[in-house]
């Protein structure tokens, strides 16, 4: 039966094996999907004992299995050490009534005629690991080999029905047999050259026609030729006129038929051609063998026709049940073709491999076996010695390495969790293989560090290979998608670790750790380049870093836990695995976003605040409007920072805040420049000088009353102007320092909650969380805080020294009476700013704004009393005015009630009060009060000469300086002359 005929078969029971396309590995592992072994085209699986391309074979299929049993049946006729022996015909006539003529024609072959019976399981499929009895149904529902079995009811029928023999031939060839064994009776099958004796013995009037005999008569002659010419056991030499002869004659036959009669020339000529070659020996001895079939490969390609009997011919993935039985008739040909146990093993173990690739490789008991026997092998080239061996051991396993290869270095598109027995087969193979093939098939094969190696480094290639191939299928997106392809590569690195793994751990230590370590070497290459082509913080860029960040993690933690038990720890695999620093890259990228987001707000700043007109009507607050939007930028800014999907908003928060932070203290150090501060304002005080009445009174009558007057009314009308820097634009710039102060607040709560809202998408530091790291924005709150009270000290001391001047300064206390130029006026301007103030001013503002007008009012009274230059002069009976002044200036600000607190009025007119008294004081009393501050001060003996104490600033009711300074503004003789011997001050400026 064709070999077709199986095939069809097979393709019937097999639908579920059907190859799987190679794009579809990148979704195999990570789904799931069934992947199954890709069909290997069985022509490019040389066979290791193939022809010679120098000297083929010249023999089919058909010939070499014709061939083959030819020899069986010879083999069995004289089984072991049995010489031929002839039965007479009276006795084959006896055995012809009772079993058939097919089986009478041989004695002494029990084996072949053994009946089949329902035996114990093979020994030979137990101890290759195989199944008994394992066959595939057909179209009928029974096995494919029922049939077969029922017609065998002997080994001999079984063999011969398995090689595809026709009765009429198998008669053929045992009549033939009977006649050799009539003429060479007392030898054994061994010492003859059987095809010789064939063409002797058998003529044309054997077969149906003369077409069929010299069919016949050619094969024999093709095979005296390849055991003899071709293929020798002993190589020829070049001048053997046997050989030559031989060759001439082969050549002739096919031309015209050879007379092969008994006594005729032509079949003399053949057999002196062939005995001479056959009988050879190494060293020239005679030899009873004769070698006609054990040279290589024809020996072996005729063994392996004789084994392949051991497959069902209705379905050749199966292994016949009666195998042990075949191939101990088998076994009988090694003396003929020069067989032994150790080439029986390599020969039946490519078989069986061969079988399996041949039939679709849907039968796993063949793979099984093959690598059960491939062991056997190992041990036995351990001990190999013989070159021709070597030989023919190296081609089989180089073969079967080939074929292993090409599965593992892409075992992803063949293997699946539901084959990874199969795949520990076709590994173990390719590893044994690879070992032997190492050694050179050497006599010093033996079991070393460097073999161990050999394996791992196998393993390593193809795990590395297969991951590689995985990965550049499933890389079939554009590089924005590399998030995608982080996440499947994710899922094929835990199913590797899950399926294939465990199976490679056998002879890789770090099997796990190296497919990871691929992976990521592999994903690295990609995420390098998607890098290099990114310069700005995207969507894209987002997703593709977090992605690749999980992923390096999901990797180094197999790789971590694959080499727990490890003795380097897995620092070899590790190594391997540069980090992709894909937080660092996104950081920068992330840093690079605030950075450009810091400088666009600082310059919105520069732009906004030179168009600032601090207009109090331009919303309901008087807050100025840039600083409502450069509050909603900031916020916004916030906002969108934690929209940014990273995993690393804690950690970068800081950053971001410290530029926010700078940006609005330099929005506050702007909107507070150029107002001026409480000392640009208070005039420098004149020099220490001695006054008189009548300088007095000059500078009075230089006054009129209507200039002082216009000089008022024009003076507090610039008050309500619309100059950036008038009280109320200054009113605006304190509710707008304000107002950031208090929003800074609401900003620092948002973001502590935005911060724990985002706790999924990284880790949140827990300074940040409980809320105490997030109060970044310390240097807006200070300078604010700061800021405000330079605008209030501003507005206040602008007011009382330069808006109020000719009220206060020019006028308070100036003229011949001081009754006549008392504070009245001064304190209607100073209540008609504070009502400005009270109106414009936030809550929260408005009592520091009111008290720093207080502490200017009472800070310029007592520059009025302390040095208010030449133009006044008190005298003792002035101290009565002066205290009432400073009591409707205190009511002023405490305003029943509705003012200041009495506590806050008493803490900042301390100063006022304390001095005060010394204008109750008369001449002599403050001279003696003003000598003795001095000695003690300045501690110096001479009592007619003290030295001038310095103007400090800081009055007081014992402080020297302004002890003086009473004095000299003291209008009465005592004084004059005290000052004059004291200091020799002028009585005038």
């Amino acid at each position: 039966m064709s070999r077709n005929v199986g095939n069809n078969t097979r393709k019937s029971n097999s639908t579920r094996h059907r190859a799987q396309p190679a794009a579809a590995v990148a979704t195999t592992v990570a789904t799931g999907t069934v992947a199954v072994m890709p069909v290997y085209p069985i022509d490019q699986l040389g066979s290791p004992f193939g022809d010679d391309s120098a000297a083929p074979l010249n023999l089919s299929a058909s010939e070499l299995r014709e061939s083959a049993y030819e020899i069986l049946i010879a083999a069995y006729r004289s089984s072991g050490t049995r010489p031929l022996t002839y039965t007479p015909q009276s006795e084959r006539a006896a055995d012809d009534r009772g079993q058939g003529h097919a089986n009478s024609t041989l004695t002494h072959s029990s084996s072949l005629q053994r009946s089949l019976t329902s035996s114990a399981a093979s020994k030979v499929k137990k101890a290759l690991g195989m199944k008994s009895a394992k066959r595939r149904t057909n179209g009928d529902g029974e096995s494919a080999g029922q049939g077969r079995s029922r017609k065998a009811a002997t080994v001999g029928e079984l063999v011969r029905v398995q090689m595809r023999v026709s009765e009429q031939a198998d008669s053929r060839i045992r009549r033939a047999l009977l006649r050799v064994a009539a003429g060479q009776l007392g030898r054994r099958i061994e010492s003859i050259v059987l095809p010789l004796e064939l063409l002797q013995q058998l003529k044309s009037s054997d077969f149906p026609n003369q077409q069929d005999y010299e069919v016949w008569q050619r094969r024999n002659l093709k095979l005296l030729e390849a055991g003899l010419l071709l293929h020798p056991h002993i190589p020829l030499d070049k001048s053997d006129t046997a050989a030559r002869q031989l060759q001439q004659v082969i050549r002739g036959a096919l031309d015209k038929p050879l007379d092969t009669g008994r006594n005729t020339q032509s079949m003399q000529i053949l057999r002196n051609a062939v005995m001479p070659l056959a009988s050879r020996s190494l060293n020239g001895s005679s030899v009873e063998t004769c070698h006609w079939a054990d040279g290589y490969p024809l020996n072996l390609r005729l063994y392996q026709t004789l084994l392949e009997t051991c497959f069902d011919i209705n379905d050749e993935s199966v292994v016949i049940d009666e195998v042990d039985e075949v191939i101990e008739l088998i076994k009988k040909t090694w003396t003929i073709l020069g067989v032994n146990q150790t080439l029986h093993n390599i020969c039946f173990l490519w078989v069986l491999f061969h079988h399996y690739v041949a039939t679709s490789q849907i039968e796993d008991d063949l793979l099984f076996a093959a690598n059960s026997l491939i062991i056997e092998v190992e041990k036995d080239a351990k001990a190999a010695k013989d070159p021709e061996y070597s030989k023919i051991l190296s081609s089989t396993l180089s073969s079967i390495l080939g074929w292993a290869e090409k599965r593992l270095v892409a075992y992803h598109d063949s293997f699946n969790s539901d084959n990874t027995e199969s795949m520990e087969c076709v590994a173990s193979m390719a590893v044994v293989a690879a070992k032997v093939l190492l050694e050179d098939i050497s006599n010093e094969y033996h079991r070393s560090r460097k073999q161990r190696d050999v394996a791992s480094d196998r393993i390593d290639a193809y795990i590395r290979s297969s991951l590689r191939a995985a990965f550049n299928q499933a890389r079939q997106t554009p590089l924005p998608q590399l998030a995608i392809l982080a996440n499947d590569i994710s899922q094929l690195a835990f199913s590797e670790k899950a399926i294939f793994s465990p199976i490679f751990k056998r002879w890789h230590p770090h099997a796990a750790g190296v497919a990871v370590a691929t992976l990521h070497s592999s994903y690295s290459k990609e995420l390098n380049q998607f890098v290099s082509s990114v310069s700005e913080l995207t969507p894209d860029a987002i997703q593709v870093l977090t992605a690749a960040d999980k992923l390096e993690k999901d990797l180094v933690q197999i790789a971590v836990e694959d080499a727990v038990d490890s003795e380097d720890g897995g620092k070899s695999i590790i190594q391997q695995m540069p980090p992709y620093e894909a937080e660092a890259v996104m950081a920068n990228l992330v840093k690079s976003w605030i950075k450009t987001r810091v400088d666009r707000l600082k310059e919105w700043v520069d732009r906004n605040l030179q168009q600032e007109v601090w207009n109090p009507r331009a919303n309901k607050e008087r807050v100025a409007p840039s600083g409502v939007e450069v509050l909603r930028t900031v916020d916004e800014t916030l906002e969108a920072f934690f929209l940014l999907p990273i995993p690393m908003h804690s950690a970068l928060l800081p950053e971001l805040v410290a530029g926010l932070d700078r940006c609005l203290q330099s929005y506050i150090l702007k909107a507070k420049s150029g107002c001026g501060t409480r000392s640009s304002y208070i005039p420098a005080l004149p020099a220490l000088t001695r006054c008189t009445t009548g300088s007095k009174f000059q500078v009075f009558k230089k006054k009129e009353k209507s200039q002082m007057s216009q000089r008022r009314k024009s003076h507090v009308g610039t008050a309500s102007g619309d100059d950036s820097y008038g009280i109320p634009q200054l009113c605006v710039r304190m509710n707008t320092l304000h107002h950031i102060r208090m929003q800074l607040e609401v900003l620092e709560k948002r973001t502590t909650i935005q911060l724990r809202n985002n706790i999924k998408s990284g880790h949140v530091n827990d300074e940040f969380t409980n809320g105490v790291g997030v109060k970044k924005f310390e240097l807006s709150a200070t300078t604010c805080v700061e800021g405000i009270q330079q605008l209030c000290e501003a507005a206040a001391y602008k007011i009382v020294f330069h808006d109020l001047s000719p009220v206060m300064w020019d006028s308070l206390y100036v003229g011949e009476d001081v009754s006549t130029s008392r504070i009245d006026p001064f304190l209607q301007e100073v209540e008609q700013n504070l009502e400005i103030i009270s109106s414009m001013v936030h809550d929260r503002v408005r009592t520091r704004a009111i008290t720093d007008m207080m502490r200017a009012c009472l800070d310029g009274f007592l520059l009025v009393l302390l040095a208010g230059g030449s133009s006044r002069a008190f005298s003792l009976q002035d101290h009565v005015v002066i205290e009432e002044d400073y009591k409707f200036l205190r009511e002023l600000f405490w305003s029943n009630g509705d003012g200041l607190p009495l506590e806050l009025i008493d803490k900042y007119s301390a100063t006022v009060r304390s001095i005060l008294p010394l204008y109750r004081m008369d001449s002599e009393s403050l001279i003696e009060r003003f000598k003795s501050a001095a000695l003690e001060a300045y501690g110096t003996a001479s009592k007619s000469r003290l030295p001038l104490p310095p103007t400090t600033g800081h009055w007081g009711p014992s402080e020297p300086n302004t002890l003086l300074r009473v004095l000299c503004y003291r209008n009465d003789e005592t004084a004059t002359k005290f000052l004059k011997k004291t200091y020799n001050l002028p009585k005038k400026l």
